[in-house]
């Protein structure tokens, strides 16, 4: 008779695109590890971006959707880069409970001389700019955004320092992308995208060791700045671990990330929950734009008209709306243009 259940160091795979929340509870660590596939596959197909934008774009998406799991309520958890370089804008982010969408904006002529002068490190990308971080809990709730200055470093290296200096949270994060080439029937060569992360941060019970939450809004102390701290043992040991990660090991199909974290941590003791999936699945809609037009003066509803119509393609997931002039903006008769009723896609 054929035994298929699980046997010891075996594993039931989360598979691509869904999020693994672990704990290493003898070394007060948590986190979350994911591997991206078709999800990821989707969002780069869309927009056939240039591979050096959409390798970071994945790794923008990737850091997203770490983070953006777990929020603990009904909000949006968004990750944006803006700098000088030639991908001067980066966007990705999560609305609970497993929505992710993501683009990227950048100028051709300075991406072409970038590449051709072989400056495809992330900071000669991105430049000198800003990483932020915000969280969105709805209309009726203040926004919060943690901002952290991309200072030539990587983004795994740039979110481990903001958590460190901004949240007071030991954190480590590795990140990586990867295509895979196969053969279709055809016989052509076909290419998808992958992409890897893992983030484990430090969380120990003991108040003497800085316990803090795993999201923005802990309590800190008013002395922090000037408190010192000898590194914890159990911190240096996991951080290490995770350090140790190869980038193969992150986006390999063949691994996972349940047999990551038992590599990783099998001798301590590695605890999984329930993996989230996350979706391609952006939130604009025909209504969401009308009501942006809608604030519009009849000069600008004039500018816009093209061919007789008014066209507005959704940079996320490139859906096309059209509307007739006469559908929107002052031109309505008996619609008064609320000042607030816009929300931007």
């Amino acid at each position: 008779m054929n035994d298929d259940s699980p046997r010891l160091g075996e594993f039931d795979y989360a598979g691509d695109d869904h999020v693994l929340p672990f704990h290493v509870e003898t070394l007060d660590a948590r986190g979350r590890a994911v591997q991206l596939g078709p999800m990821l596959d989707t969002i780069m197909a869309r927009h056939d971006y240039p591979e050096p934008v959409a390798r970071l774009l994945a790794e923008a998406v990737t850091l997203t959707v770490l983070l953006g799991t777990s929020l603990k309520f009904d909000g949006k958890f968004i990750v944006q880069t803006q700098g000088d370089g030639p991908v001067d804008l980066l966007v990705a982010d999560f609305t609970s409970p497993d929505a992710v969408r993501a683009y990227a904006r950048y100028d051709d002529q300075a991406l072409a001389e970038a590449v051709a002068k072989n400056r495809l490190e992330p900071h000669e990308l991105l430049g000198k700019g800003v990483l932020a971080f915000t969280i969105d809990q709805g209309a009726y709730m203040q926004r919060y955004q943690g901002i952290v200055e991309m200072d030539g470093a990587t983004l795994e290296e740039i979110a481990g320092a903001y958590f460190r200096q901004s949240e007071q949270i030991p954190t480590k994060v590795r990140l990586s992308v990867a295509q895979l080439y196969e053969r279709d029937s055809q016989g052509e060569t076909q290419h998808h995208w992958r992409a890897g992360g893992v983030i484990v941060q430090f969380l120990p019970d003991a108040p003497e060791r800085m316990r803090q939450g795993d999201l923005p809004g802990g309590d800190v102390p008013e002395d922090f700045e000037e408190m010192e701290f000898e590194d914890d043992d159990a911190w240096v040991e996991a951080s290490t671990m995770v350090s140790s990660v190869d980038a193969d090991e992150l986006t390999d199909p063949q691994v996972g990330p349940e047999r990551l974290l038992f590599r990783l941590f099998h001798e301590r003791g590695v605890r999984v929950f329930e993996p989230a999936p996350v979706f391609d699945r952006c939130s604009c809609s025909r209504e969401k734009i009308k009501a942006v037009l809608d604030n519009f003066t009849e000069e600008e509803v004039d500018a816009s008209v093209e061919d007789g119509r008014i066209a507005v393609t959704c940079e996320f997931c490139s859906t096309e709306y059209t509307f007739s002039p006469d559908e929107v903006g002052e031109k309505q008769a008996g619609t008064a243009a609320q000042p607030n009723g816009a929300q931007s896609h």
